[in-house]
């Protein structure tokens, strides 16, 4: 069993402190990696239903916010379509996901879970004026 820590950053510069999960499997695909992720957030944030989401995608019906999205109806968010958001969102570049130093594309790739493996978020950052 090994924790896997999820690191959230954006082309801008910006890195999150990071958070880790503890996953049973040695191998797992990358749209695994991505649902489980995206499930615990959720659960996270639907326990203590706070005023902002902080998760990986913006749920529908939410506007960003300084430090995450906020929901315009206070609600739980289910996990099944916010991983779908998610999925949807790497398919189209939305982010990129590394795992260790190495970019994965394909969703359905299977990855290494050594201890200690970080698994990046790049969050792409659209250009201004461009």
């Amino acid at each position: 069993m090994a924790i896997v820590t999820f690191v959230d950053e954006t082309t801008a510069g910006d890195r999150g402190a990071g958070w880790g999960l503890e996953i049973a499997e040695e191998r797992l695909t990358v749209r695994e990696l991505i649902r489980r992720r995206v499930f615990q957030e959720v659960a996270e944030y639907n326990a203590r239903t706070p005023r902002v989401f902080q998760g990986l995608v913006q749920p529908r019906d939410a506007e960003r916010v300084l430090n995450g999205y906020a929901l315009r109806t206070p609600r739980r968010i289910d996990p099944g379509a916010q991983a779908g958001l998610a999925l949807a969102a790497f398919a189209g570049n939305g982010f990129l996901v590394l795992v260790g130093d190495r970019q994965v594309t394909d969703p359905d790739e299977e990855v290494e879970l050594a201890p200690g493996t970080e698994v990046t978020f790049l969050k792409l950052v659209p250009l201004v004026g461009g």
